[in-house]
């Protein structure tokens, strides 16, 4: 009798113990917000597998544009922002909600159109390819979602003297949709916008669109690393999260950045230690 007890106790820890470690197992996960630039140029499909094998640690994408992913982070939805938009990001940092923003990556904006270019954009200067753009009917397809990207494209309006809250140009339409969604869009009427390098090179449904303005540095498209802050939402994984941070940052991470490529085409480029 007292034998079968001790066994029956033996059994009852053995299975609460691995109950335990199922559990635990189960809840190495986190939950990323990123850009939709990230998970719709294929790059999380290329890197999570590799960040799996080395830590056992699963990520969750939430794929949004970045001012959603931000917002995501200020309500303690996610636990790390991976997203495009230093200004906004450094806000993020400085009103308690982010830990560190930590560079990870760039690569660039570009303009994407018809290919026979009815505004005649083609060239490097994206500041005169939309004035010309605001001068001229052909169409321009704009993410409109508070974006990364979106955030670029404002900031390229303004600079070429196009007052977009008080007269928007003829061909002008927002489609408050994520890039692939906005690119297939301009594939469709034939039209204009801004997009990132990395979720063209993955897109196929191009139709006449092609590259019209590349090159200038003002459009340089940096990427960022933020873990939310625990002090701000308790259930944050700090651990895990810091360690999906660090290995974006490590040799590791950044060789995995560096080797993804589409038709031999690098993608992103690493930077953390700039």
């Amino acid at each position: 009798m007292h034998r079968r007890t001790v066994s029956f106790f033996l059994t009852l820890l053995t299975l609460m113990a691995a109950g335990l470690t199922s559990a635990q197992a189960q809840d190495r996960f986190i939950v990323v917000a990123s850009t939709t630039s990230t998970e719709q140029s294929g790059l999380f499909g290329h890197l999570l597998p590799i960040f799996k094998r080395a830590t056992g640690i699963d990520v969750r994408v939430v794929a949004l544009g970045t001012g959603q992913a931000l917002d995501s982070g200020r309500r303690g939805d996610t636990d790390v922002v991976f997203v495009h938009d230093p200004v906004a990001e450094e806000k993020f940092v400085a009103d308690g909600f982010g830990l560190q923003r930590r560079p990870v990556m760039y690569n660039d904006f570009i303009v994407i159109g018809p290919k026979t270019d009815p505004a005649a954009v083609r060239g490097a200067d994206v500041t005169a390819a939309l004035k010309k753009l605001a001068a001229s009917p052909a169409g321009f397809i704009s993410r409109g979602d508070k974006s990364g990207t979106h955030a670029a494209e404002l900031r390229h309006w303004k600079a070429a003297g196009v007052d977009l809250a008080s007269a928007k140009p003829a061909g002008y339409k927002e489609c408050g949709c994520g890039m692939g969604p906005a690119l297939n869009m301009a594939s469709s009427m034939n039209a204009y916008l801004l997009a990132d390098r990395g979720t063209w090179l993955n897109f196929k449904n191009r139709g006449d669109l092609a590259v019209l303005v590349e090159g200038e540095k003002q459009l340089f498209n940096q990427y960022g690393v933020i873990v939310v802050n625990p002090a701000r939402h308790p259930h944050v994984k700090l651990a895990l999260a810091q360690t999906f941070a660090d290995w974006l940052v490590s040799a590791a991470g950044q060789a995995a950045v560096a080797s993804y490529r589409i038709g031999g085409e690098q993608l992103f480029f690493p930077n953390a230690g700039s």
